[in-house]
């Protein structure tokens, strides 16, 4: 078939047409980011890890920032804005990790002083025993 036939422009264009669709198609779904559904997950996990008495008590600033940046990633979520979901998400997991150290650094900031005191009970029940 020669290409100055109607019927061989014919069969170019359409075929011109197909792989430019094929293409465009292929470059849509490229730039969209995949689900995040496993970093969602995991940040689920970590709020719920995070999520104790002692965090509540010693962190609740932290622990409340990973909570409302996981509502906003939901939001994301159920917006399709996957990329936008997954960069919460993400941060999501090292606000709870950061709430759950920060309650931890005030547990034990608490058990040195109390360790502290008592030391310096006994040692002032010695002085006195000492003395008499």
């Amino acid at each position: 078939m020669n290409a100055s036939t109607p019927g061989a422009r014919r069969a170019l264009a359409t075929t011109s047409a197909l792989a430019a669709a094929v293409l465009f198609a292929l470059a849509g779904c490229a730039s969209s980011p995949p689900m995040p559904t496993a970093q969602m997950a995991v940040a689920e996990a970590a709020v719920q890890h995070a999520n104790t008495s002692g965090t509540s008590d010693n962190a609740a600033g932290e622990l409340q920032v990973a909570v409302g940046k996981l509502a906003s990633a939901r939001d994301a979520m159920s917006a399709k804005d996957y990329g936008r979901a997954r960069q919460l998400a993400e941060q999501v997991e090292v606000d709870a990790q950061a709430a759950e150290l920060h309650a931890q650094a005030a547990r034990s900031r608490k058990a040195a002083q109390e360790t502290q005191d008592a030391a310096r009970v006994l040692q002032e029940e010695i002085n006195r025993k000492t003395v008499r």
